[in-house]
């Protein structure tokens, strides 16, 4: 897994795409900073620009680097949910424009472990996550479901053991200002 990492993290570096084993399923990742991969991203996805995506962090204190000011109750759903769950925050800094949503607003998931967890911990920030497939067709539950267009449109595709399961898009949240959360997918 090692090699992985460090091959993955010089592909983003470098303002590439990755193919990798998320959390839940498998995504398309690049440099959340890094406006045109995330260009690239909606591109290949043939995806329209208002429909956001979603950062991975490997701690709090990343996202506290990233959300100026992080609800309690955001914390405190981090810290009790065993389901892989992304919170959509206000006012994000510090992230590329085109993948913040109309509102402004970006989703961002704590990824707790494996190989997403590792990777966002070498990078030492956020990566995009999106999943593997053209918009419009379901996302693939397995590595052999991903499009050949996907496998040939990404920089870098990791090369680990396909361990998938019938893994399910993470649980999506947003909590408002009075602390009300509504739940966007269920």
């Amino acid at each position: 897994m090692t090699n992985e990492i460090e091959h993955c993290t010089d592909v983003i570096l470098k303002g590439g795409l990755i193919l990798y084993p998320t959390d839940t399923i498998w995504g398309i990742g690049c440099d959340v900073s890094n406006n045109e991969a995330v260009s690239r991203i909606y591109t290949l996805k043939k995806r329209i620009e208002s429909k956001s995506m979603i950062c991975l962090i490997s701690d709090l204190d990343m996202l506290k680097r990233y959300i100026n000011a992080v609800p309690v109750k955001a914390l405190e759903i981090i810290g009790q949910t065993s389901r892989p769950t992304t919170i959509v925050y206000d006012n994000p800094v510090g992230l590329a424009s085109n993948l913040l949503a109309e509102d402004g607003s970006v989703g961002i998931r704590l990824v707790k472990d494996g190989f997403s967890h590792e990777l966002i911990k070498k990078l030492n920030h956020p990566i995009v996550s999106t999943s593997a497939n053209i918009s419009g067709n379901p996302s693939p539950k397995a590595f052999k479901e991903i499009q050949k267009e996907i496998l040939t449109g990404v920089d870098y595709v990791v090369n680990l053991p396909d361990n998938s399961k019938e893994s399910l898009p993470s649980k999506v949240i947003k909590i408002s200002g009075d602390g009300e959360i509504h739940v966007l997918r269920a």
